[in-house]
Protein backbone atom coordinates (compact mmCIF):
# COMPACT_ATOMS: atom_id res chain seq x y z
CA UNK A 1 0.00 0.00 0.00
CA UNK A 2 1.22 3.49 -0.83
CA UNK A 3 0.04 6.87 0.36
CA UNK A 4 1.12 9.77 -1.80
CA UNK A 5 0.38 13.25 -2.98
CA UNK A 6 2.27 15.33 -5.49
CA UNK A 7 5.28 15.81 -3.21
CA UNK A 8 5.20 13.26 -0.37
CA UNK A 9 5.17 9.55 -1.16
CA UNK A 10 4.82 7.26 1.85
CA UNK A 11 5.93 3.74 0.94
CA UNK A 12 5.63 2.30 4.44
CA UNK A 13 2.40 3.49 6.08
CA UNK A 14 3.12 1.49 9.27
CA UNK A 15 6.47 3.19 9.94
CA UNK A 16 7.09 4.20 13.57
CA UNK A 17 6.31 7.88 14.12
CA UNK A 18 6.73 10.41 16.88
CA UNK A 19 9.62 8.77 18.75
CA UNK A 20 12.50 10.44 16.93
CA UNK A 21 15.24 12.03 19.01
CA UNK A 22 18.09 12.37 16.50
CA UNK A 23 18.14 13.18 12.79
CA UNK A 24 20.94 12.33 10.35
CA UNK A 25 21.40 14.29 7.11
CA UNK A 26 23.55 13.63 4.11
CA UNK A 27 25.02 16.83 2.63
CA UNK A 28 25.45 17.00 -1.16
CA UNK A 29 22.12 16.69 -2.94
CA UNK A 30 20.26 16.41 0.36
CA UNK A 31 20.97 19.91 1.67
CA UNK A 32 23.69 21.45 -0.51
CA UNK A 33 23.49 22.02 -4.26
CA UNK A 34 26.96 23.54 -4.55
CA UNK A 35 28.28 20.33 -6.10
CA UNK A 36 25.32 19.86 -8.42
CA UNK A 37 26.50 18.08 -11.55
CA UNK A 38 29.35 16.17 -9.93
CA UNK A 39 28.53 12.95 -11.85
CA UNK A 40 29.02 14.92 -15.07
CA UNK A 41 32.58 15.50 -13.89
CA UNK A 42 33.41 12.13 -12.33
CA UNK A 43 31.92 9.77 -14.90
CA UNK A 44 33.59 11.26 -18.03
CA UNK A 45 36.90 11.48 -16.16
CA UNK A 46 36.71 7.77 -15.33
CA UNK A 47 35.69 6.86 -18.87
CA UNK A 48 38.81 8.67 -20.12
CA UNK A 49 40.96 6.71 -17.66
CA UNK A 50 39.50 3.41 -18.88
CA UNK A 51 39.82 4.47 -22.52
CA UNK A 52 43.57 4.94 -21.91
CA UNK A 53 43.87 1.22 -21.12
CA UNK A 54 43.40 0.48 -24.82
CA UNK A 55 40.17 -1.43 -24.26
CA UNK A 56 38.04 -2.15 -27.32
CA UNK A 57 34.86 -1.24 -25.43
CA UNK A 58 32.86 1.68 -26.77
CA UNK A 59 32.55 4.89 -24.79
CA UNK A 60 28.88 4.04 -24.32
CA UNK A 61 29.74 0.66 -22.79
CA UNK A 62 32.38 2.20 -20.54
CA UNK A 63 29.94 4.89 -19.42
CA UNK A 64 27.43 2.20 -18.43
CA UNK A 65 30.07 0.38 -16.38
CA UNK A 66 31.25 3.56 -14.66
CA UNK A 67 27.81 4.98 -14.01
CA UNK A 68 26.73 1.79 -12.27
CA UNK A 69 29.48 1.70 -9.67
CA UNK A 70 29.70 5.48 -9.22
CA UNK A 71 26.03 5.77 -8.33
CA UNK A 72 25.98 2.54 -6.31
CA UNK A 73 28.79 3.91 -4.15
CA UNK A 74 27.27 7.40 -3.94
CA UNK A 75 27.18 8.41 -0.29
CA UNK A 76 30.36 6.60 0.63
CA UNK A 77 33.66 8.46 0.71
CA UNK A 78 34.82 9.49 -2.76
CA UNK A 79 37.92 7.34 -2.37
CA UNK A 80 35.82 4.18 -2.69
CA UNK A 81 34.72 5.19 -6.17
CA UNK A 82 38.37 5.73 -7.03
CA UNK A 83 39.37 2.35 -5.58
CA UNK A 84 36.78 0.75 -7.84
CA UNK A 85 38.13 2.71 -10.80
CA UNK A 86 41.61 1.35 -10.08
CA UNK A 87 40.15 -2.17 -10.00
CA UNK A 88 38.52 -1.58 -13.41
CA UNK A 89 41.87 -0.49 -14.84
CA UNK A 90 43.48 -3.70 -13.55
CA UNK A 91 40.67 -5.77 -15.09
CA UNK A 92 41.69 -4.30 -18.43
CA UNK A 93 45.28 -5.40 -17.98
CA UNK A 94 46.91 -2.12 -16.98
CA UNK A 95 48.55 -0.82 -13.81
CA UNK A 96 46.40 1.92 -12.26
CA UNK A 97 47.47 5.02 -10.40
CA UNK A 98 46.91 5.11 -6.67
CA UNK A 99 43.21 5.78 -5.91
CA UNK A 100 44.21 8.99 -4.12
CA UNK A 101 45.74 10.29 -7.35
CA UNK A 102 42.47 9.71 -9.18
CA UNK A 103 40.63 11.45 -6.34
CA UNK A 104 42.88 14.50 -6.64
CA UNK A 105 42.35 14.60 -10.40
CA UNK A 106 38.58 14.47 -9.93
CA UNK A 107 38.62 17.14 -7.26
CA UNK A 108 40.60 19.53 -9.46
CA UNK A 109 38.06 19.09 -12.25
CA UNK A 110 35.16 19.52 -9.84
CA UNK A 111 36.64 22.71 -8.42
CA UNK A 112 36.78 24.13 -11.96
CA UNK A 113 33.01 23.56 -12.16
CA UNK A 114 32.03 24.94 -8.76
CA UNK A 115 34.64 27.66 -8.13
CA UNK A 116 32.27 30.39 -9.27
CA UNK A 117 29.51 29.16 -6.99
CA UNK A 118 31.78 29.23 -3.96
CA UNK A 119 33.07 32.69 -4.88
CA UNK A 120 29.54 34.04 -5.31
CA UNK A 121 28.49 32.71 -1.91
CA UNK A 122 31.59 34.06 -0.23
CA UNK A 123 31.12 37.52 -1.75
CA UNK A 124 27.40 37.69 -1.13
CA UNK A 125 26.50 37.77 -4.83
CA UNK A 126 24.63 34.51 -4.19
CA UNK A 127 22.53 33.75 -1.14
CA UNK A 128 22.56 30.43 0.74
CA UNK A 129 19.04 29.68 -0.53
CA UNK A 130 20.38 29.83 -4.09
CA UNK A 131 22.51 26.74 -3.52
CA UNK A 132 20.51 24.65 -1.06
CA UNK A 133 17.71 22.18 -1.63
CA UNK A 134 14.54 24.31 -1.34
CA UNK A 135 13.22 24.48 2.21
CA UNK A 136 16.42 23.19 3.84
CA UNK A 137 16.83 25.98 6.37
CA UNK A 138 13.14 25.93 7.34
CA UNK A 139 13.20 22.16 7.85
CA UNK A 140 16.33 22.26 10.01
CA UNK A 141 14.89 25.10 12.09
CA UNK A 142 11.64 23.19 12.59
CA UNK A 143 13.47 20.03 13.66
CA UNK A 144 15.73 21.93 16.06
CA UNK A 145 12.75 23.76 17.56
CA UNK A 146 11.22 20.38 18.37
CA UNK A 147 14.30 19.50 20.41
CA UNK A 148 15.84 16.98 18.03
CA UNK A 149 19.63 16.66 17.74
CA UNK A 150 20.87 17.07 14.17
CA UNK A 151 23.85 15.29 12.59
CA UNK A 152 25.51 15.83 9.22
CA UNK A 153 27.54 13.06 7.57
CA UNK A 154 29.05 13.30 4.10
CA UNK A 155 31.31 11.27 1.85
CA UNK A 156 32.97 14.54 0.84
CA UNK A 157 36.18 15.50 2.66
CA UNK A 158 35.44 16.95 6.09
CA UNK A 159 37.27 20.25 5.51
CA UNK A 160 35.12 20.96 2.44
CA UNK A 161 31.91 19.93 4.17
CA UNK A 162 32.60 22.31 7.04
CA UNK A 163 33.50 25.17 4.69
CA UNK A 164 30.52 24.70 2.39
CA UNK A 165 28.07 24.15 5.26
CA UNK A 166 29.26 27.44 6.78
CA UNK A 167 28.87 29.28 3.45
CA UNK A 168 25.31 27.99 3.20
CA UNK A 169 24.40 28.95 6.76
CA UNK A 170 23.81 25.31 7.67
CA UNK A 171 26.66 24.72 10.13
CA UNK A 172 24.92 26.26 13.19
CA UNK A 173 22.17 23.66 13.03
CA UNK A 174 24.68 20.84 13.49
CA UNK A 175 27.32 22.39 15.74
CA UNK A 176 30.03 19.83 16.47
CA UNK A 177 28.04 17.05 14.78
CA UNK A 178 29.49 17.51 11.27
CA UNK A 179 31.31 14.50 9.85
CA UNK A 180 33.07 13.89 6.55
CA UNK A 181 35.73 11.90 4.77
CA UNK A 182 39.24 11.79 6.25
CA UNK A 183 42.62 10.63 4.89
CA UNK A 184 42.40 7.43 6.92
CA UNK A 185 39.28 6.47 5.01
CA UNK A 186 38.77 3.20 6.88
CA UNK A 187 38.24 5.12 10.12
CA UNK A 188 35.10 6.85 8.83
CA UNK A 189 31.84 5.68 7.32
CA UNK A 190 28.24 6.77 7.58
CA UNK A 191 27.45 3.43 9.19
CA UNK A 192 30.00 4.20 11.92
CA UNK A 193 28.33 7.56 12.51
CA UNK A 194 24.89 5.96 12.67
CA UNK A 195 26.07 3.40 15.21
CA UNK A 196 27.80 6.13 17.20
CA UNK A 197 24.63 8.24 17.33
CA UNK A 198 22.67 5.30 18.71
CA UNK A 199 25.36 4.31 21.18
CA UNK A 200 26.20 7.74 22.59
CA UNK A 201 22.57 8.77 22.93
CA UNK A 202 21.20 5.43 24.09
CA UNK A 203 18.78 5.36 21.17
CA UNK A 204 16.67 2.58 19.78
CA UNK A 205 16.68 2.31 15.99
CA UNK A 206 13.21 3.77 15.61
CA UNK A 207 14.35 6.92 17.39
CA UNK A 208 16.62 7.80 14.44
CA UNK A 209 15.32 9.66 11.39
CA UNK A 210 17.48 9.97 8.31
CA UNK A 211 17.39 12.17 5.18
CA UNK A 212 19.51 11.36 2.15
CA UNK A 213 19.74 11.22 -1.62
CA UNK A 214 22.27 8.39 -1.77
CA UNK A 215 21.94 4.62 -1.55
CA UNK A 216 24.42 4.34 1.32
CA UNK A 217 22.73 6.54 3.92
CA UNK A 218 19.24 5.20 3.19
CA UNK A 219 20.46 1.62 3.53
CA UNK A 220 22.45 2.46 6.67
CA UNK A 221 19.52 4.06 8.50
CA UNK A 222 17.29 1.13 7.58
CA UNK A 223 19.82 -1.43 8.81
CA UNK A 224 19.50 -0.15 12.37
CA UNK A 225 15.71 0.08 12.27
CA UNK A 226 15.47 3.81 11.63
CA UNK A 227 13.14 5.68 9.31
CA UNK A 228 14.67 6.83 6.03
CA UNK A 229 13.39 9.76 3.99
CA UNK A 230 14.70 9.70 0.43
CA UNK A 231 15.30 13.15 -1.02
CA UNK A 232 14.98 12.40 -4.72
CA UNK A 233 15.90 15.95 -5.63
CA UNK A 234 16.23 17.19 -9.17
CA UNK A 235 19.34 19.19 -8.43
CA UNK A 236 19.33 21.07 -11.71
CA UNK A 237 15.71 22.31 -11.82
CA UNK A 238 15.31 22.45 -8.00
CA UNK A 239 11.75 21.14 -8.35
CA UNK A 240 10.08 17.79 -8.82
CA UNK A 241 11.28 14.23 -8.48
CA UNK A 242 14.34 12.81 -10.19
CA UNK A 243 12.76 9.49 -11.19
CA UNK A 244 16.06 7.62 -11.61
CA UNK A 245 17.20 8.74 -8.18
CA UNK A 246 13.82 7.89 -6.65
CA UNK A 247 13.88 4.34 -8.01
CA UNK A 248 17.40 3.74 -6.69
CA UNK A 249 16.47 5.02 -3.23
CA UNK A 250 13.34 2.88 -3.12
CA UNK A 251 15.57 -0.12 -3.85
CA UNK A 252 17.72 0.94 -0.88
CA UNK A 253 14.67 0.67 1.38
CA UNK A 254 13.37 4.25 1.65
CA UNK A 255 10.22 4.69 3.73
CA UNK A 256 9.23 8.06 2.29
CA UNK A 257 10.20 9.86 -0.92
CA UNK A 258 10.16 13.64 -1.30
CA UNK A 259 11.61 15.98 -3.96
CA UNK A 260 12.73 18.72 -1.53
CA UNK A 261 11.39 20.41 1.60
CA UNK A 262 8.80 22.89 0.38
CA UNK A 263 6.16 20.84 2.21
CA UNK A 264 8.30 20.26 5.30
CA UNK A 265 5.48 21.28 7.65
CA UNK A 266 3.17 18.61 6.30
CA UNK A 267 5.99 16.07 6.38
CA UNK A 268 6.79 16.82 10.02
CA UNK A 269 3.13 16.73 11.01
CA UNK A 270 3.11 13.19 9.63
CA UNK A 271 6.42 12.09 11.17
CA UNK A 272 5.98 13.87 14.50
CA UNK A 273 2.24 13.91 15.23
CA UNK A 274 1.37 15.81 18.39
CA UNK A 275 -0.63 12.93 19.81
CA UNK A 276 2.15 10.38 19.28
Amino acid sequence: MRISDDEIEVLRPDLPRGRFRSVLFDFDGTLSLIREGWPEVMIPMMVRVLRETGTSETDEALTTVVEEFVMRLNGRQTIYQMIHLADEVRRRGKQPLEPLAYKHRYHELLMERIHGRLADLQSGVAQPEDWTVPGSHALLEALRSRGLTLYLASGTDLKYVRYEAALLGLAPYFGEHIYGAVDDYQSFSKQMIIERILRENGLQGDELLGFGDGFVEIEGVKQVGGVAVAVASDERTRAGINVWKRNRLVQAGADIVIPEYRKHQRLLEYLLPKNA
